[in-house]
């Protein structure tokens, strides 16, 4: 008789705590780095925090991937209720947390790693699959290998509001963050092999933004009519959520909405009102 599986991620998943709850998904968190502190993501540090924090005196953190140890400790209390494990981690291309997790397994058995090749809640669209699938009765190799079959389905994008956390931690210049901002262009990036790379500039007031994003977003691929998530960086209000998830339940008929805010990692990157329509094409 084949084990119960369970399914986890790291915390980049951005899953809410009711999601997690819903498929019994469990989660390790990333360390959040602010000078000589250290906060674990999620836990008792939040994307507003760094929102106060940057505000206060322009400190933006830094992140860190799981120590090889704390993936050990992770995987064997699941390990020891009698379970097998799939577990999910931002992409390798933008942070060690999977590497890690590989070495951690590689020592234990019933332990099957995938590299989601995603962040956000892409990742989490791929542990909801899981945890539908370990539902269903497959084994914990076959869902492993259906979700590395599903990663180049999941589509993965987000539109930025401002450029100024990208130019504060370094990943855009002074010069390219100060253009955008005169021009009033907002940028919008999507996954491209593990990474984030920058597809479309659109101009404009963000909320129209947010809705030529959309709308273009879900014309331009065949979606899954399953999960559809309208993720947010926070600061973006409630009125334009719902009108947005309007959006997408008419264009996806029969699709379960899911709102979700994004954690640390993507909040430090992108800053305030970054949005994005994530979901897995068929």
């Amino acid at each position: 008789m084949a084990k119960p599986v369970v399914i986890t991620a790291d915390s980049t998943c951005d899953l809410s705590e009711e999601l997690k709850a819903r498929y019994g998904i469990r989660v390790i968190p990333l360390t959040i780095q602010l000078g000589e502190d250290s906060y674990l993501d999620g836990v008792d540090f939040s994307a507003d925090d760094i929102y106060d924090r940057y505000r206060a005196d322009g400190t933006l953190p830094k992140t860190a991937a799981p120590g090889i140890q704390q993936f050990t400790d992770f995987f064997t209390d699941i390990l020891n209720t009698g379970a097998e494990i799939v577990h999910l981690d931002i992409s390798s291309e933008l942070s060690g947390s999977f590497n890690n997790a590989c070495i951690a397994a590689s020592e234990l058995s019933g332990v099957y790693t995938v590299d989601s090749r995603s962040l956000c809640t892409g990742v989490g669209l791929l542990a909801i699959e899981g945890a539908e699938c370990a539902a269903r009765g497959m084994c914990a190799s076959d869902i492993a290998q259906h979700l590395g079959d599903l990663i180049d389905k999941v589509d993965t994008s987000f539109v930025l509001d401002t450029l100024e956390f990208m130019w504060k931690g370094g990943r855009c210049s002074g010069v390219t963050a100060l253009g955008a901002n005169l021009l009033h262009l907002k940028p919008a990036l999507e996954m491209r092999d593990g990474k984030l790379s920058v597809y479309k500039k659109y101009r404009g007031n963000i909320r129209s933004v947010y809705r030529q994003y959309v709308k273009e977003r879900l014309a331009s691929a065949d979606v899954r009519p399953a999960h559809v998530f309208v993720t947010n960086s926070g600061e973006v209000p409630q009125e334009i959520i719902e009108e947005l998830n309007d959006m997408v339940r008419a264009a996806v008929p029969g699709a379960e909405v899911h709102n979700s805010r994004a954690g640390c990692t993507v909040t430090s990157h992108c800053g305030p009102k970054t949005l994005g329509v994530l979901f897995l094409r068929k």
